[in-house]
């Protein structure tokens, strides 16, 4: 092989490793694996969306926390589910009991139970792909790439956090501590007499009850759009 050959051949391969060890790997948390970095819009993760709806709806006083274990049923985190709940991650809805629970036509035995509202549609409809996809206990980085605290609008921000972290329990006839967070007018009001934010930030018993504490990113576009007046956006 002739010196200019071989040079050609060692810069074809250098090239090549180089491009190899240049492609970036999904980013995978050391600590939890099944956390990604970025939030694909086609699967649905249990810590940001399915958790949410759970704790949200579901483990109030009196129901499926810790402390009440009512029917010995506790939703309060992806062990608690698997080993209370029979078939939780089961993708056959005819044996998995969560879901026969949420869709049952009884009020007396639908999840949540009357005078609370059934989950909604698009709530459904999540928990099935859920489902569907693997029943992982998999979680992403909302703010994967970096926070922007000024996007922060009422429509593609604030009412999406709002249904899915506090209406479970700030709905209804009989919404917890009398806050209803059902629409905007009421979701304004409690942002504006301060204690949407004094809620969420508080060291003890935050918002929302039983579930994970916002992180800085979220909390910093709430306050962002609080103190815009909170517009409808």
């Amino acid at each position: 092989m002739s010196r200019i050959h071989h040079w050609l051949v060692l810069g074809a391969f250098l090239a090549g490793g180089i491009v190899v060890s240049c492609k970036h790997d999904p980013y995978v948390n050391p600590t939890n694996p099944e956390m990604t970095g970025f939030c694909n819009p086609d699967s649905v993760y249990f810590q940001n969306q399915i958790l949410p709806i759970l704790v949200s709806n579901c483990t109030e006083s009196g129901c499926h926390n810790a402390q009440d274990r009512e029917d010995g049923v506790v939703l309060d985190s992806y062990q608690s589910l698997v080993s209370t709940v029979e078939n939780a991650t089961q993708n056959d809805l005819h044996e998995n009991k969560l879901i026969r629970a949420i869709l049952d036509n009884d009020p007396d035995d639908r999840m949540p139970p009357a005078p609370k509202s059934p989950l909604t549609v698009n709530q459904v409809d999540l928990l099935k792909k859920w489902l569907e996809q693997g029943a992982s206990n998999n979680a992403c980085d909302e703010n994967f790439g970096g926070c922007d605290p000024t996007d922060a609008r009422y429509y593609t921000f604030v009412q999406p956090l709002v249904q899915a972290k506090c209406q479970g329990c700030h709905s209804g006839n009989n919404p917890q501590g009398g806050i209803k967070l059902s629409n905007y007018a009421e979701v304004k009001a409690v942002a504006l007499n301060g204690k949407l934010y004094s809620s969420l930030v508080r060291s003890t018993n935050w918002m929302p009850l039983g579930g994970a504490k916002l992180d800085d990113c979220n909390l910093q576009r709430i306050q962002t759009w609080i103190q815009s007046g909170a517009p409808e956006n």
